[in-house]
């Protein structure tokens, strides 16, 4: 069997028509079918939520993964949502990982209300550097996913992993049954949530307005 043609389903597609790999949501037309997370959709409600919590927000930081494409349609959108809500983002995106240590030396001298990562599995394994870096300069950050707020992060929105793992089993479970990945849509998530570490809240000198803490999904404390 040829690799393209060997069924794949993804579990956290950003934007599987951007990137190509599938010609459209309802109908693939290829190998590829599984979940697309909304990444792009997703940054104007955690935008919302900064401003929400800092009403003088004017200034964010945005980290990511200038090596990923599907990390570069994200950065686009999160800048094109950014200026309607009065917020200027400074891009900080890095070719390499090894450009952390240079961009937290740029984002100390020029800093910024608050921070936020475009994350990918690259980044990801930089979980500690990016939040000891937060810690010490008692900055706020909003992340997509929980495991940084759960490791010290301040707070996180976004889908819920574990329902999408779940429905990707399905999806392969009707692959294994003789259905094409090209006759499977692509699912959206369903299920999202909001966590709140309020000990970090409360290292960085932050206050979470109760409007918002009663709104999160899991408060740690």
């Amino acid at each position: 069997m040829r690799p393209r043609l060997i069924p794949i389903v993804m579990v956290s597609g950003a934007d599987p028509v951007a990137e190509g790999y599938v010609d459209s949501l309802a109908r693939p037309g290829g190998n590829i079918t599984g979940i697309s997370v909304l990444a792009s959709d997703l940054w104007p409600k955690r935008l919302e939520l900064l401003k929400e919590i800092f009403p003088k927000l004017s200034r964010v930081a945005m980290v990511w993964n200038k090596g990923n494409a599907g990390m570069a349609l994200e950065a686009k959108a999160t800048q094109d949502v950014a200026g309607p809500l009065g917020i200027t983002l400074q891009d900080r995106g890095v070719k390499d990982p090894n450009e952390l240590e240079v961009i937290f030396g740029v984002v100390s001298k020029d800093r910024p209300d608050a921070f936020l990562t475009l994350m990918d599995p690259v980044l990801n394994s930089y979980q500690k550097q990016i939040l000891d870096f937060l810690a010490k300069n008692r900055l706020p950050a909003i992340f997509e996913n929980r495991t940084f707020v759960e490791a010290g992060g301040l707070i996180s929105y976004g889908p819920n992993y574990a329902d999408m793992f779940r429905r990707a089993a399905t999806l392969m479970d009707k692959i294994l049954k003789g259905i094409k990945p090209a006759d499977i849509p692509v699912e959206q998530p369903t299920k999202f949530e909001l966590v709140i570490n309020l000990n970090t809240a409360k290292q960085i000198g932050v206050t979470i307005p109760p409007n918002v803490l009663v709104r999160a999904d899991k408060v740690i404390r």
